[in-house]
Order: structure tokens, then C-alpha cells, then sequence
């Protein structure tokens, strides 16, 4: 019997395919996953505290996959690798590398123009970087990850806290955040900045 995974609004559902690269075969509950998984999230944040990064550095494709892999790596075979099946949100597959590049080259400028506040280049980025949807799964949580790691090791500020240290659950807190997700869609980035507190 396999692990039945189920998501909650505004998570992407995995692929059978995908669900096949679950390294860890005892895993057979949704809460026994997710505990696997925040167990490497805490590992791959106290790596991540030990890293120097330049803007050039952290704004690229192979730290990108390098954290993801960090992340979910004890969990996922596939940690790390772009994705290579389409999902109910992203762009498509093929162009995943195409517009990272360009998302990466666009906050480089970001940061060397100062054209937005440092806490909005970082919900900018933390935005378009989870609409790409680069990999299989664990997108969101990624890139909550990258707008830290722009906050802390490219502007030396303090980390978001993002109100909810999972946000797995569907309480309140996840739908005023999936609420700020969908007004930044549209342009509208004051609720995201609220929810962060900036």
C-alpha cells in the first residue's frame, strides 16, 4: 500500500511518477511525509546559515537547485532536478531554465537599481519564482526559502517570518496568504507585504 498523498488549496498535486521517487517506502501518512520533510527543511536552513552568497550567486539556476536538493533531498530522488511534467500552475516544462534566467536577471537589476524595497524585491521574486514552478513539488515552500535568503545573505535584514512556520495546514492564516498570493497576480503586492508585516 502507497503513501495517498493529498494537498490542500493551493498546493500542486504530485504525479504518480513523481510519487515513485519517495525515498523513504515506510512513509504510508500524509503527516508522516510532511514531518520527513520539515526534518530536511531544518537541515537545509542550517546550511544555508553557513553559506556566503553574493547577489550573483544566490540569483542563480544551480544555487536554486542546490537548495531545493538541501530541502528535500532526504525525501524526493528528484529534489534538486527541474521538473518534467506540467502542472495546474507554471509555465510550461521545456522553458523552466528560460524564465528563471530571465526572472534572475530581472531581480539582479532589482537589487543593483534599487528600483523596489528591499522586503518587496524579495516578495517579487518569492512571487515569480513560484509561478515558474520549477520543480515537482515543494515550490511554495522554496520559495519563501529564496525570499529569506534575499533578505538575510543579499540585503542583511531579518528573514520573513511568514506569520505560520508550516503553512501546510488550510487555517486562516494559509488563506490570507494564498489571498495576498492571488492579489500579487494581479499586480497588487500591499497584501503580501502586509501579511510579512513590511
Amino acid at each position: 500500500m502507497g503513501l495517498e498523498y493529498t494537498h490542500e488549496a493551493g498546493q500542486t498535486p504530485i504525479s504518480e511518477e513523481e510519487m515513485s521517487g519517495l525515498k523513504i517506502k515506510s512513509i504510508i501518512l500524509q503527516r508522516e511525509l510532511d514531518e520527513f520533510e520539515l526534518l530536511n527543511i531544518i537541515k537545509a536552513k542550517a546550511w544555508l546559515k553557513k553559506q556566503k552568497l553574493t547577489p550573483e550567486t544566490a540569483l542563480s539556476e544551480s544555487f536554486m537547485k542546490k537548495l531545493h536538493k538541501k530541502m528535500f533531498g532526504d525525501v524526493w530522488k528528484w529534489a534538486g532536478v527541474f521538473r518534467r511534467s506540467e502542472k495546474n500552475i507554471g509555465v510550461g516544462w521545456v522553458t523552466i531554465g528560460r524564465e528563471l534566467k530571465v526572472l534572475c536577471d530581472d531581480a539582479l537589476f532589482w537589487v543593483e537599481n534599487e528600483t523596489f524595497s528591499q522586503t518587496e524585491i524579495a516578495l517579487r521574486f518569492k512571487h515569480r519564482l513560484v509561478s515558474i514552478h520549477c520543480f515537482p513539488n515543494g515550490n511554495g515552500r522554496h520559495s519563501r526559502i529564496m525570499a529569506d535568503v534575499l533578505m538575510e545573505n543579499v540585503f542583511g535584514q531579518e528573514a520573513f517570518s511568514w506569520r505560520a512556520a508550516g503553512m501546510v495546514s488550510a487555517d486562516e492564516e494559509r488563506k490570507t496568504y494564498i489571498a495576498a498570493l492571488r492579489a500579487a497576480d494581479q499586480g497588487d503586492f500591499a497584501p503580501l507585504l502586509k501579511f510579512v508585516g513590511a
